[in-house]
C-alpha cells in the first residue's frame, strides 16, 4: 500500500475548499437530524406515555367497580369470603382480558404511608415474561419507596382520581412497565383502599425502534444527497472562479504575459468584476508596454508603464467617498501613498452581506512592481475567501493556502483583517504579522490593542490564525496603518513610532475620520520634513456610529 498518496490525498481533502466546506453542510445536517430526531422522539414518547397514561386509568378505575370497598376490611379479617372469592375471580379474569401484568388492591397505613396490607393480587405472568409471585390476603410489606408514599397520600387525602409512575429502566429484573394507582371507595365515598394495575410498555419500546430507524435513514440520505450537491454547486460556483482568478493573477505576476482571458468567469458579482479587473489589468499594461516599447526610450516605456500601474493600482482599491453613502451605521475613509510610483502597501473594505463589513490593511514585503502585482493578487484572493462567508481566522488561513501553494518568489504580506457585524458592533479580528490597531471608545482616547499575531501570509504553508473580539459602541474609532507610518524617519535618522501616533490621534479624537488621518498625516510631514520617504504610507479609520434609526 502506498502511504504517501494516501497521505497526499488526505493532505489535499484538509485543505480543499470545497471539501471544508462540503464536510460543514454534511456535519450541520447531521446535528439537524440529531436535534430533531431528539425533538421527535421526546414528542412521540410524550404523546405515547400519555395516551397509555389515560387507557390505563380508565382499566383501572373500570377495574375498581368489581371490589365492594365496605368489605375491605372483613376480607382481612376472613368474613365474606365467598364474596371475596368471586370478586378475585372477577379480577383476574379482568387482569387476563385486559393483558395486564399485575392487578392488586391494598390496604394502606395512612399514619405515614409507610406500610400496607394486601387484599387482593392478581398475577399474569405470560404478558411479559415476568415471574410475579402473589401476595396472599393479608401479605403486609413496607411501602416501596418515598414516591409511592406520595402517591398513596395523594389518593387517600387530596382526593387525587389517579396516580401513576413509570418505570422504563428497571434494575430489579423486571420488565419496562406503568402503573396506575387508583382509589377502591366505600359507599359513603371515604377511601377505603387502593387498586393498582401494572402494565407493561413494550409497546412504547418497539414503536421507537423503526421512528429512530427511519430518522437515521433520512439523515444519511440527505446528508448524501447534500454533499453531492454542494460539490457540484461549490465547485462551479465558486471554487473553479476563485481559483482561476488565483492562478491567472499569479500567473501574470510572475510572467508578465497576456493569458487567456478570464470573461465572465461567475455570476456573482465580486467575482465577475474580480475577473474581468484582471483582464482588463493584463490588456491595458500589456498593450502599453506594447506601445511604449514601440515609440519611447526604454526611461519613458518604465516610467509610462509604472503610472499606469499606478492607476490600475488606484483603481482596484476602494477611492470613492464617501464609501458607503447610504450606510450611515459607520463612515470609513482611508489612504495609501506609496513610496514609488506603485508599492506593496494596500488596503480594502466591502460589504460581505447587508450586515457584516471586511476592513483589510496589509503590507507586501518589498517594492515596486513586482510588490504591487503581488499585492492585487492577495487582495483578490483575500476578498475572494472573505465573500465566501469565512470568518477572518479562516480568511487569513485560507489566503495563506492559496497563495503558498504557488509562491515561487517566496514573497509575503502582513495583513490585519477585521469583520464588523453591523448590527451589533462586534468586531473579529485576526492578525497576521501586521502592525498593532488602535481603538478609541467615545468619550475617551486613541490607545493601542496589543493584539496576538500570527505568522506572516505567504511565508508558511500549514499555518492558521486565532481571532479575538472587539466591541464597537457608537462613537468608537479604529485606526489601521502600515510601518510606513512608524518607520517614517527623519534627517537624524528618528522613526515617528507609535506613540507619536497616538499623540496626534488624540489632538482631536472627536475630528471625522478624513480629518483623523490628515491629522496625522500633518504630524508625519512635520516631523519627517525634508526627508525622503522609503516606505508606503497606507492609513485607514472608521468610526462605528451604530444603528441612527433608533
Amino acid at each position: 500500500m502506498d502511504y504517501s498518496k494516501i497521505t497526499n490525498k488526505t493532505e489535499v481533502l484538509r485543505t480543499s475548499m470545497a471539501a471544508n466546506i462540503i464536510f460543514s453542510v454534511v456535519l450541520l445536517l447531521v446535528l439537524f437530524g440529531l436535534i430533531s430526531g431528539t425533538a421527535g422522539l421526546l414528542s412521540f414518547t410524550a404523546a405515547f406515555q400519555k395516551e397509555y397514561t389515560t387507557t390505563t386509568w380508565h382499566m383501572a378505575d373500570t377495574a375498581s367497580t368489581l371490589v365492594n370497598g365496605d368489605h375491605l376490611d372483613d376480607y382481612l379479617e376472613g368474613k365474606e369470603m365467598e364474596e371475596y372469592a368471586l370478586t378475585e375471580e372477577y379480577l383476574d379474569a379482568y387482569c387476563r382480558k385486559m393483558y395486564v401484568s399485575l392487578i392488586y388492591i391494598i390496604r394502606v397505613d395512612t399514619s405515614d404511608y409507610g406500610r400496607f396490607v394486601s387484599v387482593f393480587n392478581e398475577v399474569n405472568n405470560e404478558v411479559d415474561d415476568s415471574s410475579y409471585t402473589p401476595w396472599e390476603l393479608g401479605y403486609k410489606r413496607d411501602t416501596t419507596n418515598s414516591e409511592y408514599r406520595q402517591k398513596y397520600k395523594a389518593i387517600y387525602e387530596e382526593g387525587s382520581p389517579c396516580e401513576t409512575l413509570y418505570r422504563i429502566k428497571v434494575t430489579d429484573g423486571q420488565h419496562p412497565h406503568i402503573t396506575t394507582m387508583v382509589p377502591v371507595k366505600g359507599s359513603d365515598g371515604e377511601v377505603t383502599g387502593i387498586l393498582c394495575m401494572q402494565r407493561p410498555v413494550s409497546e412504547l419500546l418497539e414503536a421507537r425502534r423503526p421512528y429512530l430507524l427511519n430518522i437515521a435513514i433520512a439523515v444519511i440520505v440527505l446528508a448524501a444527497l447534500a454533499s453531492v450537491a454542494a460539490s457540484y454547486y461549490m465547485k462551479k460556483q465558486f471554487v473553479e472562479p476563485v481559483s482561476a482568478i488565483s492562478a491567472e493573477a499569479a500567473r501574470f505576476a510572475r510572467e508578465n504575459t497576456p493569458g487567456e482571458k478570464l470573461g465572465d468567469i461567475s455570476k456573482f458579482r465580486e467575482l465577475y468584476n474580480l475577473g474581468r479587473s484582471i483582464d482588463t489589468m493584463e490588456k491595458e499594461m500589456v498593450q502599453n508596454i506594447e506601445n511604449l516599447t514601440a515609440i519611447t526610450a526604454e526611461k519613458e516605456r518604465i516610467s509610462t508603464e509604472l503610472t499606469l500601474a499606478n492607476r490600475l493600482q488606484t483603481t482596484m482599491m476602494p477611492h470613492i467617498f464617501p464609501a458607503f453613502p447610504y450606510r450611515p451605521e459607520f463612515d470609513v475613509y482611508a489612504v495609501m501613498e506609496p513610496a514609488k510610483e506603485v508599492g506593496g502597501d494596500f488596503y480594502d473594505f466591502f460589504l460581505i452581506d447587508d450586515d457584516h463589513l471586511c476592513l483589510v490593511v496589509a503590507d507586501v514585503s518589498g517594492k515596486g512592481i513586482p510588490a504591487a502585482l503581488f499585492m492585487m493578487a492577495s487582495k483578490i484572493i483575500i476578498q475572494s475567501c472573505a465573500m465566501l462567508g469565512k470568518s477572518a481566522s479562516e480568511t487569513l488561513t485560507k489566503t495563506n493556502e492559496a497563495i503558498c501553494s504557488n509562491n515561487q518568489e517566496e514573497m509575503f504580506v502582513t495583513v490585519w483583517l477585521g469583520i464588523l457585524e453591523i448590527s451589533t458592533g462586534k468586531l473579529t479580528a485576526a492578525n497576521a504579522g501586521h502592525e498593532y490597531p488602535v481603538l478609541r471608545h467615545a468619550g475617551g482616547s486613541f490607545e493601542l490593542v496589543r493584539d496576538r499575531h500570527g505568522f506572516v501570509v505567504g511565508g508558511l504553508e500549514g499555518s492558521v490564525y486565532t481571532e479575538y473580539e472587539l466591541r464597537l459602541e457608537p462613537g468608537t474609532k479604529l485606526f489601521l496603518y502600515t510601518d510606513g507610518l512608524t518607520e517614517a524617519t527623519n534627517a537624524d535618522m528618528e522613526m515617528f513610532g507609535t506613540e507619536r501616533i497616538t499623540e496626534a490621534l488624540n489632538r482631536d479624537p472627536d475630528a471625522e475620520p478624513i480629518d483623523i488621518l490628515a491629522n496625522v498625516k500633518t504630524a508625519v510631514n512635520d516631523f519627517v520634513k525634508d526627508a525622503e520617504q522609503f516606505d508606503d504610507l497606507t492609513m485607514l479609520c472608521i468610526e462605528y456610529r451604530g444603528n441612527t434609526n433608533v
